[in-house]
């Protein structure tokens, strides 16, 4: 079935080649246990999207896993605007007329199997790219359906692990109903969705949970907080009790592949009044701004 997998290309460990012929041992650590952290950072007309802030998460991620970072911030960004060329090279278009998602992924690498940490071993680095896929303006004035669920997973939610098995089943949630995303709770309080975090907007305030071990800080949980005070939209960070998601004017997921995207159905009822509200209008407007100036 390889053949099924398109030629996009990638690099690992030092050569680029495609997806469909790049191989690992069966023994790295990322296959055997998931011992591994990623980061994805979307390219805007070719320019890499708050790439300070991903490199800042990818060392705070692989910090916590205790395994050395592989590349300065100059070697991955040099990695990154490669990737972005093949790519561009491979659909026959300038850079500057693509959006592209580049992947980046760090393991411990390859080790007999043993969960203790092997000393000494090298890292396995592991990149691809693919276009980015943006949502149309009648996907998001119709804004998307989202499910809710209890937060099962593990509490080390800040690492953005690769051991992705509990997010798989909570995304499978919402998928299984035709839904987006799955909206998560952890003893009645607001976490996050699967693959997005989650933020809820009562009487012109924008809420969202508070920065610890049970969520991943999304690169956009900065730019959030930019996008609002520049807005003059108040923003908070506390404890969400799931009542208020519920009677929440607006809810709003965000992603580096959703940017800022409206929920407009939970549970299959109506959020506020079942239509993109004004705050996501102007948060979404001044992301667009944030785009167009990013380098």
């Amino acid at each position: 079935m390889s053949n099924d997998i398109p030629a996009l290309p990638c690099y690992l460990n030092g050569e680029f080649s495609t997806v469909r012929d790049a191989k690992v041992s069966v023994l790295d650590r990322g296959f055997i246990f998931g011992d591994g952290v990623y980061e994805v950072v979307p390219a805007y007309e070719g320019r890499p999207f708050r790439f300070q802030e991903h490199m800042a998460r990818l060392e705070r991620s692989l910090g916590e896993l205790r395994i050395a970072n592989p590349m300065d911030r100059q070697g991955w960004r040099k990695l990154v605007d490669q990737l972005v060329a093949a790519y561009a090279k491979h659909v026959g278009k300038k850079v500057e007329e693509t959006n592209q998602l580049v992947y980046l992924q760090v393991t411990r690498g390859v080790a007999m199997r043993d969960h203790v940490m092997p000393p000494g071993i090298t890292p396995t680095v592991f990149a691809m790219v693919n276009r980015l896929y943006i949502y149309t303006p009648e996907e998001r004035a119709k804004g998307v359906d989202c499910y809710t669920a209890d937060d099962f997973r593990w509490k080390k939610g800040h690492i953005k692990s690769t051991s992705l098995a509990a997010a798989v089943l909570a995304r499978q949630v919402s998928a299984d109903e035709g839904g987006n995303e799955t909206v998560m709770f952890r003893d009645g309080m607001l976490s996050e969705a699967a693959a997005s975090n989650v933020w809820v907007v009562k009487d012109g305030k924008v809420l969202g949970a508070p920065k610890d071990n049970l969520v991943l800080e999304g690169i956009r949980y900065g730019l959030l907080e930019e996008l609002c005070r520049d807005a003059g939209i108040p923003f908070e960070l506390r404890r969400v009790s799931r009542e208020e998601v519920l009677a929440a004017d607006e809810i709003l997921l965000s992603s580096a592949t959703k940017e800022i995207l409206p929920c407009t159905r939970l549970d299959g009822r109506p959020v506020g009044n079942g239509r993109p509200g004004p705050i996501y209008g102007k948060l979404f407007a001044g992301y667009q701004q944030a785009k167009r100036s990013t380098s």
